[in-house]
């Protein structure tokens, strides 16, 4: 009796710039050839949510005919509403992966707390779903996501062929806004200490009313050479590994032998 043939696996698409953005709609192109593609996406950019949820407000939800095959719906919530609903409203089930982006622009070192695209691939992770999170090092719309898509497919790739997948796999992955010709192959990192030194540049609108636009200088801290920020400097793709554990367990066992916590 012939054994039966591998299910195709179930490939959900999400990101934080929108459904219309070029980075989501070269992360379809990078994977549609690996598995049945769901793109559940924002219907308007979400940059910089967070891992915000949707809680005061009703949610909407429409299907778009964008991705040709491909069966896409667009939503007014953010990213993390959109795995929610897609898992729940739309497929199912859980999906056998998550993909969040391409982003337009740096998801790495400290940016991976406020990313809306990578809360997307957390919120999967979450529910036991693998994911990753793709972000491209050029905030230009126009952005050129060829070399993207050929990192996005080899990795993606390479996921979906491992014999056993830690259900909570979360990758963050940051792409160099070079030529694939330029990069010089792909590190796995740990994620850089920097952070921004930020303030608020105080203006006036036509009303002669003040307003505030939030602006920062990104300063890096960590100057080893296994970090993210030193493997995108250097023309290499970065993947960190990331948990939504947020336990400092160093920190724990130096409490737990403390008097105070007796």
């Amino acid at each position: 009796m012939a054994a039966n043939p591998k299910k195709e696996p179930v490939i959900l698409i999400t990101n934080d710039d929108d459904i219309t953005s070029k980075g989501i709609r070269s992360l379809v192109e990078a994977v549609k050839g690996l598995g049945k593609v769901v793109v559940v996406a924002p219907d308007k950019p979400q940059s910089g949510m967070g891992h915000a949820i949707t809680i005061g407000s009703p949610l909407r939800m429409n299907k778009l005919n964008i991705f040709g095959e491909v069966e896409a719906w667009q939503t007014s919530g953010t990213p993390v509403d959109c795995v929610k609903l897609a898992v729940d409203k739309i497929l199912h089930r859980k999906p056998d992966i998550c993909l969040s982006g391409i982003n337009h622009g740096a998801n790495h070192s400290i940016n991976v707390i406020y990313s809306g695209t990578m809360s997307a691939a957390m919120e999967a992770s979450i529910e036991g779903i693998p994911s990753i999170g793709f972000s491209l090092m050029d905030y230009r719309f126009d952005a050129d996501f060829d070399a993207s898509k050929e990192i996005v497919h080899t990795i993606v790739s390479e996921v979906l062929r491992m014999k056993k997948v830690d259900k909570h796999l979360l990758l963050n992955v940051n792409i160099p806004a070079v030529p694939m010709k330029k990069i010089k192959g792909i590190k796995i990192c740990k994620q850089s200490y920097a952070k921004y030194d930020e303030s608020f540049d105080e203006r006036v609108d036509p009303q002669g009313k003040k307003y505030f636009w939030l602006t920062g200088i990104f300063k890096n801290f960590d100057k080893s050479k296994d970090t993210d920020v030193w493997a995108l400097k250097n023309n290499y793709v970065s993947v960190v590994p990331v948990q939504f554990d947020l336990t400092n367990y160093t920190l724990k066992n130096e409490l737990e032998k403390s008097k105070l916590f007796k």
